[in-house]
């Protein structure tokens, strides 16, 4: 006869195997540790050795090393801030590349991105779960647009409803055989429903219920599992404030609790002021770290507000 152990010891022994990480406020987890970019010199080396043939471009050579990015350490929750053009997507295209997670949207590798990512370094001390990905805005676009279509096509198949509760309600029918018992449950059926719901009953919930702010929101928390390097390329598009801070605040839990590490570029307030970030300012020469006071962005809405406050 096997014995169970009673309740408390089995509680006692789950408190001592998540006291370490309690104490660390949460289980967090890092399963990339680092990553170096090639610096200037080996850019230009590389560069020299193609010089003859004609490009129209060597991207992603001399976007990173403009600022003099070489290399970021990561935290669980780390952020790329910067302005158009300061690399920020092209860094997490990189990253995405190097490590292999998963990705739907395509993305601009051009001729020599395979090169570039040769070129790169990563120090990785977990290894990455399967279920890692990168979420791009093309992605949550390519989402809604097929919410789109797919309310679409549920539109054009609601008008064939329509027509088949009136046929079936009214139809004169008689059963004959067994084969026809299925008419006979739907005559049935259209008989003791109202339009609407007999619609309703036939075609598959509207997913046009939720605005494409809710969706968005949705198609994030539901990507983002247990277990997972995530990289998300300015997950605020889309996004209303309020759930822009309902998504922060989901990435916060899901780094603490749950074996995430999220690696995010954006200009949301809401997702700079996120706790324990490591935020890398790309409008810096070096790239440096910075409290998220201090970036230039916030300093602007800090005073634009300011400016306003008796308005409020």
């Amino acid at each position: 006869m096997v014995k169970h152990e009673p309740w408390y010891t089995i509680l006692w022994k789950s408190l001592e195997a998540i006291a370490p990480c309690m104490e660390k406020k949460g289980c967090e987890m890092i399963y990339l540790e680092s990553f170096t970019f090639p610096n200037d010199d080996v850019e230009t080396d590389f560069i020299w050795g193609i010089l003859r043939k004609c490009y129209d471009t060597y991207y992603p050579f001399k976007v990173l090393s403009k600022h003099r990015l070489a290399q970021l350490d990561f935290d669980p929750v780390t952020i790329l801030y910067g302005g158009n053009g300061s690399g920020k997507s092209t860094a997490l295209n990189v990253i995405a590349e190097k490590t292999g997670i998963k990705r739907e949207a395509p993305f601009n590798q051009s001729n020599f991105f395979p090169d570039y990512v040769k070129l790169c370094r990563m120090n990785i001390v977990r290894e990455i779960p399967e279920e890692s990905r990168i979420i791009t805005s093309d992605d949550v676009f390519d989402y809604l647009l097929n919410i789109r279509n797919l309310n679409q096509g549920i539109d054009q198949r609601r008008e064939e409803v329509f027509q088949e509760y009136l046929d079936v309600k009214y139809a004169h029918f008689q059963l004959q055989s067994l084969s026809d018992y299925e008419q006979l449950k739907r005559m049935n059926k259209a008989r003791s429903l109202t339009q609407s719901k007999f619609v309703r009953s036939e075609l598959m919930d509207n997913v046009r219920e939720y605005s494409n702010g809710e969706s968005a929101f949705r198609y994030f928390t539901e990507q983002l599992g247990e277990n997972g390097l995530y990289i998300l390329d300015e997950p605020e598009n889309s996004l209303s404030p309020k759930r822009q801070i309902e998504l922060a605040a989901f990435i916060e839990d899901a780094a603490r609790f749950f074996n995430c590490q999220v690696i995010i570029s954006t200009h949301s307030p809401f997702f700079l002021a996120m706790r324990e970030a490591k935020i890398y300012d790309l409008d810096e020469e070096p790239v440096t770290v910075k409290p998220w006071t201090e970036l230039e962005n916030m300093r602007l809405y800090r005073e634009f507000f300011q400016q306003r406050d008796r308005e409020f």
